[in-house]
């Protein structure tokens, strides 16, 4: 009795913890700090998770493991392929006008992104939605189903700070697809790749502006 009831008062507790962290401060900075950017505080957490998962019996491979990649790779690059071309083609048919605006009148910021968006923001996500995420709360949503709609959802809803209901729709579809890959690979950098190779299609077909932080101040 004694060991039930202390499994179910930690279930309990990660269940609150789970929403307070991942919808209560998300809601909260929306509201309360919109306009600021989240990098900095995306930065101090990815320390903090770095600290937690190595002193909690994380296995530590996860957080590279480039092995995995290569196998994986194949089935990324089609599925972005396909969803680079109906993407495309979306923009062309409901925002012409934005269609490859970014590499069109800002090549030089187009090239920005490319370079420093997977390092500063892709894996620091990863490590917050999927390895921190799946370490920390196996205990209530286990490693299967519940676990990718719980890492699809905390990822979707963080795209609430941007201003805007298609961010997080599209986001959590995304989600379902990098929580997927992870379960599968157990590598941070499978996902991280083909993470930033949906943000990098994002903001040159012209989507860019749904999902920029910035657009939430406008």
């Amino acid at each position: 009795m004694t060991v039930d009831t202390g499994r179910t008062s930690r279930k309990t507790w990660l269940t609150v913890e789970f929403v307070a962290l991942f919808f209560g401060l998300t809601g909260s900075f929306a509201v309360l700090l919109r306009g600021v950017s989240p990098l900095p505080f995306l930065v101090v957490i990815t320390v903090g998770i770095v600290i937690y998962l190595r002193r909690t019996g994380f296995d530590r491979r996860s957080f590279w493991r480039a092995d995995a990649l290569r196998p994986a790779l194949p089935g990324i690059l089609a599925l972005w392929a396909i969803s680079a071309l109906a993407l495309a083609a979306a923009v062309a048919v409901l925002r012409p006008d934005s269609l490859f605006d970014l590499p069109r009148e800002r090549p030089l910021i187009w090239v920005l992104v490319l370079v420093f968006y997977p390092l500063v923001s892709v894996y620091p996500q990863e490590l917050l939605f999927r390895a921190f995420l799946f370490h920390r709360y196996a205990p209530i949503f286990g490693d299967g189903p519940r676990m990718i709609a719980a890492s699809a959802l905390a990822f979707g809803f963080a795209h609430f700070i941007v201003g805007n209901w298609i961010s997080v729709l599209l986001s959590t579809a995304a989600g379902v697809l990098f929580a997927t890959r992870y379960r599968r690979t157990r590598s941070l950098l499978t996902t991280s790749v083909e993470h930033a190779l949906y943000g990098i299609l994002v903001f040159t077909v012209g989507l860019g502006d749904l999902f920029y932080h910035g657009a939430a101040t406008a």
